[in-house]
């Protein structure tokens, strides 16, 4: 088994998957529209049951917005999920197609569906560049998945072309029919860590789920199940993956395209740099320092965080305030840490 730093586990990624650890998998939120009411579901009430769209964090108004986010991170491809994306699916085809013209098709695009789309629905997934897609089937009908209509979907994406999985909760339940499924199209197997969420901990607590311990929001046993699957295509995606290698891989991502002469980027693709609050440019000026080491913004000189540093008791002779700023790297990055020197 395959391991990385958030204790995820794996014999198998797919290609989706291999993307997202490199933080180069754009997510992209078609609907919050779903219809489906699953007592583990952790999407935020901001977007929960809203037509609204998003990338990554950026909320989309128009389709100019998901090319620039993508290039923000020089996305290698995209994951669509909601809600229930297929719900919109003329949405989820419309954007398939840009993605696609824009970046070529070596641009890997992936899709979540709760539902078990027909092969008509299918043939316009794959027709539109669709290349992996993976069902979310109910609990209520994973130990007899065999006699629904998940088997004929993933069946034909499968003879359609289109690399195809199921992905579900590790919650302890009988899975010997999705695997028995998912060797007859070669397909994979995703589980990821049952997560304490604000919108899903009433109902999880309702079935007796608890935190493994205080400062976690992994449900206990959630791990443990999943490393008792028997399976030849398994990954178990932890709790704390999207923050310790997804999100972290994304930021630096952003941090390599974004990052000025004088920012310096943190390995946790943070942006660090020094403000002068004030008129300090003329003592930058006087200590030799070079245009393409500065920047002037709303009153303030942004520089280089060891240049505000070896300058700051002259800049403060003069009535200046001198800080070191530590943000995101996206444009008008949250601001992480602001130390006064």
């Amino acid at each position: 088994m395959g391991t990385d730093r958030s204790g995820s586990f794996y014999n198998y990624l797919p290609e989706g998957c291999r993307l997202c650890y490199k933080g180069a998998k754009m997510v992209l939120f078609i609907t919050g529209i779903c219809g489906r009411n699953c007592f583990y579901c952790p999407v935020s009430y901001e977007r929960r049951e809203k037509d609204a769209i998003f990338a990554n964090e950026r909320r989309v108004e128009k389709d100019e917005d998901i090319i620039e986010e993508a290039n923000s991170m020089d996305a290698l491809g995209a994951s669509i999920t909601g809600g229930e994306p297929l719900m919109r699916i003329e949405r989820v085809l419309h954007y398939i197609r840009i993605l696609k013209n824009k970046f070529g098709g070596a641009f890997h695009i992936h899709l979540y569906t709760a539902l078990s789309p027909g092969k008509e629905v299918l043939i316009l997934l794959k027709e539109a560049g669709l290349d992996e897609i993976r069902f979310h089937p109910p609990p209520d009908m994973w130990e007899k998945i065999l006699i629904t209509p998940y088997r004929d979907s993933i069946k034909a994406a499968h003879l359609l072309g289109i690399s195809a999985g199921i992905e579900i909760p590790s919650i302890k339940s009988n899975l010997s029919g999705i695997l028995t499924l998912l060797e007859e199209v070669d397909g994979f197997l995703n589980l990821n860590e049952l997560e304490f969420s604000e919108t899903n901990a009433q109902e999880l607590e309702k079935r007796g789920y608890v935190p493994e311990n205080d400062i976690s929001m992994a449900a206990c046993n959630s791990r443990d199940f999943a490393g008792s699957v028997k399976g030849k295509k398994v990954h178990f995606c932890s709790s704390v993956f999207k923050d310790a290698v997804q999100l972290r891989e994304r930021f630096r991502r952003i941090a390599k395209r974004a990052a000025r002469d004088f920012d310096e980027i943190t390995d946790d693709g943070t942006l660090v740099y020094g403000v002068i609050e004030g008129d300090g440019l003329s003592i930058l000026k006087e200590a030799g320092v070079t245009e393409d080491m500065f920047t002037v913004r709303d009153g303030s000189v942004e520089t280089a965080w060891w240049i505000a540093s070896d300058l700051a008791d002259e800049l403060k002779e003069k009535g200046l305030k001198v800080y070191v700023i530590e943000r995101y790297p996206m444009k008008n990055g949250m601001v992480v840490e602001k130390t006064p020197l």
